[in-house]
């Protein structure tokens, strides 16, 4: 259940950030939703309680740089690329890398939750494949969006570093409260700040916009507490394959909230998730 809260935490946090970044440049965003849930994270953490010890403190600031590092390089290759081939290529990997890497470190889920793996792998490339639209050329300037070999190397890497981080956070473990996400949060602010600093965005947002991003910042610290807490009492296999169907959430408020048309193969792959999650969760 946890990781269905992170699900949506995240997905929601996607289209309200997403619905910022049609406003402003998305690292304008980040560079206040970060550090805001860093001070959010801070004044809950000391009611939550837990001990503040080194080696959970070092897993949460690996899993800050790593998912700041794979927001600046999604965020450059949806830029240079087709946003059809590099949304499902990084949410597979998001999506896989875990599953895999709970495998290597022994975890064997039985065979109804191998089942729901599958079709959650499959629905989450179906549900964040974008449906190519007149929209595209605007939002490309007319340009002629290649999956070149620098754009491919920029999913691959964000794909990568956002399992890294959804890794890190499993290895945290219990008893250290949310501190560990606290230090998460900072390198993260950190890492995009940098960014910012050096691409000459770093220039905090106004008005609406900036009420969206305070809105990201805590949005943020749900759906992190929560997958943190999932880690806990699940396994990584299944607890970053249930998480990783934050897209559904996306597509779904884009659909209600804007009425954007949504593609076939995206509510197949809707009804697909639904399916995965109980699967998984019967097993």
């Amino acid at each position: 259940m946890l990781a269905l809260v992170a699900a949506v935490g995240y997905g929601v946090s996607d289209f309200v950030g997403g619905v910022a970044s049609r406003r402003v440049a998305a690292l304008r965003v980040v560079i206040v939703s970060y550090p805001f849930s860093l001070v959010v994270v801070l004044l809950i953490a000391p009611f939550v309680g837990g001990t503040v010890s080194l080696v959970p403190m070092l897993w949460g600031l690996a899993s800050g740089v790593a998912g700041g590092l794979a927001v600046w390089w999604f965020y450059l290759a949806l830029a240079s690329g087709p946003m059809a081939v590099v949304s499902p290529l990084t949410a597979v990997l998001v999506a896989g890398i875990p599953v895999l890497a709970g495998l290597m470190i022994g975890e064997r889920p039985g065979i109804l939750a191998f089942c729901g793996i599958a079709l959650a792998l499959v629905a989450v490339v179906l549900v964040s494949k974008e449906s190519p639209d007149e929209a595209t050329g605007e939002v490309a300037g007319g340009r002629d969006m290649k999956f070149t070999r620098t754009v491919a190397w920029l999913t691959v890497g964000s794909g990568i570093t956002f399992a890294l981080a959804f890794i890190c956070l499993h290895q945290i473990g219990d008893g250290a409260g949310l501190w560990p996400l606290a230090a998460s949060r900072a390198s993260a602010t950190a890492v995009v700040w940098s960014v910012a600093l050096a691409t000459g965005h770093f220039s905090a947002p106004h008005g609406s916009v900036l009420k969206l991003a305070a809105f990201v910042g805590v949005l943020d610290v749900v759906a992190n507490a929560a997958l943190l807490y999932a880690y806990q009492g699940g396994m990584l296999s299944l607890v970053s394959v249930i998480a990783s169907l934050y897209p559904a959430a996306t597509v779904l408020l884009a659909m209600v909230m804007l009425g954007e048309r949504v593609g076939r193969l995206q509510q197949i792959g809707m009804v697909i998730a639904l399916g995965a999650v109980g699967m998984i969760a019967v097993a």
